[in-house]
């Protein structure tokens, strides 16, 4: 590896490191007020707090036992069967770091990790596919946008871990190492429900053209490398197998509960009687899908057909999610909208835009995490 890509993935894992340590800096120091903001003065506490990653560490200590659940964490006032929902990917290595940092700090140290190793895997992406002329900048933007971005790898969330994934899929995929791309695959359907999108995106991406070449030439060769796809529907079928082991409920991620948030018609987020909506101000989701969609025609126009699909696939099941939270179902589309938008997002007059905006998205973390914390008050089931 040249020494200009090792200088560059230190100087990354240096940015990840500052700016996650600025993010927590207020936390960790105890302040009582920043910029307007008053603090708890419990430090990490609200850190740890931060919804879903306690939901996590209960996974983590109990791999879905009813009887654990209901004896350990019955403070999260959930139902046993609503953990199906949370998948095992990231647990997993909330368990494995456990010895070393205790499950609380594993959980962010987990999260810092992961989020370290998808910004070099984007950084690799677009470098080694010549996808821009800055690779390093443009793997700072993917740090720095969207907001709440920043607040999912501030905290105990499975977006670092996969989007890690997600981008090692694509990377290993243009490589032509098919079945480490396949493994990835797999691995993120274990992350998170969605990776079933990447999974479709994929198996698109690779006999959709074979499937409408067909017309032209009928004797073109089978994709056989494709074939190893197969490990991402039998890793989910070996999840809800676990799940039938633990539960007695084959189907128990269907059955967890008011979170998977899908909703026919489509678009009923401009409901404010939705309970995860509540509200009329949403013209801000309008923008998110212009944004999206913007990313997804930029992919097209650029002959990135694989990406295209993706961030079109997701986009396309987030109509149907009415939650407010709408950004952060959308996080795993952002890495390909800059790449779409890398033009624009390498130019003098964007650096000087993203230099002004750093301060209100960091407030707009600090306000966000202060926020979105679990009524929990005895941390010692999670410790």
């Amino acid at each position: 590896m040249k020494q200009k890509t090792l200088t560059d993935l230190a100087l990354i894992a240096f940015f990840v490191i500052g700016s996650t340590l600025l993010i927590w800096a207020p936390f960790v120091l105890r302040l009582k007020s920043f910029w307007g903001l008053s603090y708890p003065a419990n430090g990490l506490f609200t850190l740890w707090q931060n919804f879903d990653g306690l939901n996590y560490i209960a996974v983590a200590k109990t791999w879905y036992c009813p009887t654990l659940l209901e004896q350990n964490f019955s403070s999260l006032a959930l139902s046993p069967i609503y953990f199906a929902s949370h998948f095992p990917f990231y647990p997993l290595f909330i368990w494995l770091f456990s010895s070393i940092f205790g499950f609380l700090n594993s959980m962010l140290f987990v999260t810092l990790l992961f989020t370290i190793l998808a910004t070099w895997m984007f950084y690799l992406l677009v470098r080694d596919f010549k996808l821009t002329s800055s690779p390093l900048w443009l793997s700072l933007v993917f740090l720095a946008l969207p907001a709440r971005w920043v607040v999912a790898r501030s905290v105990g969330a499975p977006e670092p871990i996969f989007i890690f994934l997600i981008l090692a899929t694509f990377y290993l995929i243009r490589k032509n190492w098919c079945l480490l791309a396949s493994l990835a695959t797999a691995a993120a359907v274990l992350a998170r429900s969605p990776g079933a999108i990447l999974w479709l995106a994929v198996i698109f991406s690779t006999f959709g053209p074979w499937f409408t070449g067909l017309i032209k030439r009928p004797t073109q060769s089978f994709p056989w490398k494709g074939l190893s796809q197969i490990l991402a529907p039998i890793a989910i079928f070996g999840l809800f197998w676990f799940y039938k082991t633990q539960y007695g409920d084959f189907f128990a991620y269907f059955h967890s509960g008011d979170n998977i948030h899908l909703f026919w018609p489509p678009w009923s987020i401009f409901n404010k009687n939705q309970f995860w909506v509540g509200t009329f101000w949403l013209e801000h989701v309008i923008f998110i899908y212009l944004l999206v969609a913007a990313g997804a025609v930029l992919l097209f126009k650029k002959k990135l057909y694989d990406m295209a699909i993706f961030v079109s696939l997701y986009l396309l099941a987030s109509f149907f999610v009415a939650h407010l939270d709408i950004t952060r179902y959308l996080i795993p589309t952002y890495a390909f909208v800059i790449i779409a938008l890398e033009n624009w997002l390498v130019s003098r007059e964007f650096k000087i835009v993203l230099l002004i905006l750093l301060i209100p998205i960091y407030l707009f973390s600090q306000n966000f995490i202060l926020g979105n914390t679990a009524p929990i008050a005895d941390f010692s089931p999670f410790r």
